[in-house]
């Protein structure tokens, strides 16, 4: 990879992060967690978590206890999962597979061998079906390369690529998994698709440059806002 490539990449995947994730949180998930009807409040708890919080449970800190992790939490973090995808094919040409069950292929900067992989965003994404279904579409793409001589495939070249984290934080399921195929996560994932050692660090630094641009409070605050008076409607 010249270093020109390297910015062309990271440059991608800012505005990834800017379109894809900000405007996403800002635009959609603020709207969404403003509306009460959105959660699925446990009336048991909703006031112990605002005292436990803010020290009461007026609907003002009903609304922070509900709003806050929706927005800081789950939100981005389930609109990062569901669009690492759309990330790679705007950051590479070339990676879509059409090959049933399989995200994207690319061939390995390590080995140069031809790589049948499954996205997934961190190291705790998956759980126990999960894993059957990737045992499932691996066996089939085994099935089909005895059946074709074209198709040239080991086990080790079915994969499952973590766009984010360390092998230490891999999750039981995807220890299972990397029992019988790569399991290939974080640092080395973005190495071997790029063939540059420190892109993954490189890419955390390019998006820390983008959340240095955002300021939503106002949003927050309105959010919170909305939610407040709509909870001092149903909750009286």
């Amino acid at each position: 990879m010249t270093e020109q490539e390297r910015i062309d990449l990271l440059n991608r995947a800012k505005h990834f992060f800017r379109e894809e994730i900000v405007e996403n949180l800002i635009n959609k998930s603020c709207e969404k967690a403003a509306r009460l009807s959105e959660y699925n409040v446990n009336p048991f708890l909703f006031k112990y978590l605002a005292n436990f919080m803010k020290g009461n449970d007026d609907p003002r800190s009903i609304a922070e206890a509900l709003v806050y992790p929706r927005l800081l939490g789950s939100s981005i973090t389930t609109s990062f999962g569901m669009r690492i995808q759309t990330l790679i094919s705007q950051l590479f040409e070339g990676f879509g597979s059409t090959t049933q069950g399989i995200d994207i292929e690319f061939f390995d900067a390590l080995d140069g061998r031809k790589k049948y992989c499954q996205l997934k965003s961190g190291p705790n994404t998956i759980n126990h079906d999960d894993v059957e279904t990737i045992f499932g579409h691996f066996q089939g793409i085994i099935n089909l390369a005895r059946t074709n001589n074209n198709l040239n495939v080991g086990l080790n070249d079915l994969v499952v690529g973590i766009v984010y984290g360390e092998p230490s934080e891999l999750s039981s399921h995807y220890q299972r998994i990397n029992s019988r195929y790569p399991v290939f996560v974080g640092q080395d994932f973005w190495h071997r698709i790029t063939g540059k050692e420190g892109f993954y660090y490189d890419l955390i630094s390019a998006i820390g440059e983008v959340a240095i641009e955002v300021d939503g409070t106002n949003r927050l605050e309105e959010t919170i806002r909305r939610l407040t008076e709509e909870i001092r409607l149903n909750f009286r």
